[in-house]
């Protein structure tokens, strides 16, 4: 069986960037988990002494505390910046971005309407900094009985489907005076999604690789089980099962933006053991 890796996967710029904060940061704690990959945060506690709180209570001692990629609440942003302590930022630049927009088209008066995981600690970072009414949705039908005011501003979590993203737009035109649009999906993850999406067509069988608690690892999986019927997702080697790849021809792999470079070796290292 051959394997073949998506042409994009794996860390993006933003996970990169907050990887090597935290290594030069050296002993700290993340203020919940630096990235969305287990793994990885077990392997920055091991080898930097980084720890991993969930939330501002939990701080004793530290000297250094460092803000995770998806950022935090404004409040906890507030509440960090008054402690006696080093406050080291690793918010994706990507992330930032959209933060900055909800909070000056708020001001302006524009309602948002926030296409993403209600739950997710980057959607509730960058909606805590609006000054008008928001409204997280995952799905158009979420939106058909609200009373919109004349200005609403659209924007997405970094890590969702553009396809769903330009629906929501397609509808909001029809309902509102004024729609301001604001594609904030990161590129990267366009790029893995594409990517992902081209290897399904081809191959019998995917395996995506990320954190369970992943965003951006879930749409590939969904868009590679689309296309793909055998497709699986895993976080570590161990996780695999040899009757996923019985009588199985191409085998595509891709990987999550949080997923380190040495996890994808080693699945794909298992894969090849398991298919002989």
């Amino acid at each position: 069986m051959e394997i073949e890796l998506a042409k994009s996967y794996g860390f993006c710029f933003g996970v990169k960037r907050a990887i090597k904060i935290a290594e030069s940061a050296g002993a700290g704690a993340t203020i919940g988990e630096l990235i969305h990959n287990r793994l990885e945060i077990e392997r920055l506690e091991k080898n930097f002494g980084v720890r991993t709180l969930s939330n501002l209570s939990e701080l004793t001692d530290e000297k250094k505390a460092i803000i995770r990629t998806h950022g935090i609440t404004k409040s906890d942003l507030a509440t960090l910046q008054m402690m006696p302590l080093e406050v080291i930022d690793a918010t994706c630049p990507f992330v930032k971005k959209p933060r900055e927009i909800v909070e000056k088209v708020s001001s302006e008066g524009y309602e948002i309407v926030f296409f993403g995981d209600a739950t997710h600690p980057e959607v509730k970072g960058i909606v805590s900094f609006s000054k008008s009414k928001v409204y997280v949705v995952s799905e158009v039908s979420e939106l058909l009985n609200v009373k919109f005011g004349n200005k609403v501003a659209l924007l997405s979590q970094t890590t969702k489907k553009v396809e769903k993203f330009c629906e929501i737009a397609a509808f909001l035109v029809g309902v509102v005076k004024e729609l301001r649009v604001f594609n904030t999906i990161c590129n990267a993850t366009l790029n893995n999604q594409k990517a992902t999406s081209e290897l399904a067509k081809k191959a019998d069988v995917m395996v995506i690789i990320g954190g369970k608690n992943s965003s951006n690892t879930k749409q590939l999986y969904l868009i590679a089980k689309e296309i793909c019927e055998a497709s699986f997702v895993v976080e570590s080697a161990g996780e695999l099962r040899d009757e996923w790849f019985v009588g199985k021809w191409l085998c595509g792999v891709g990987a999550g933006a949080s997923t380190p470079e040495w996890v994808v070796s080693e699945v794909v290292a298992k894969i090849r053991e398991l298919a002989g």
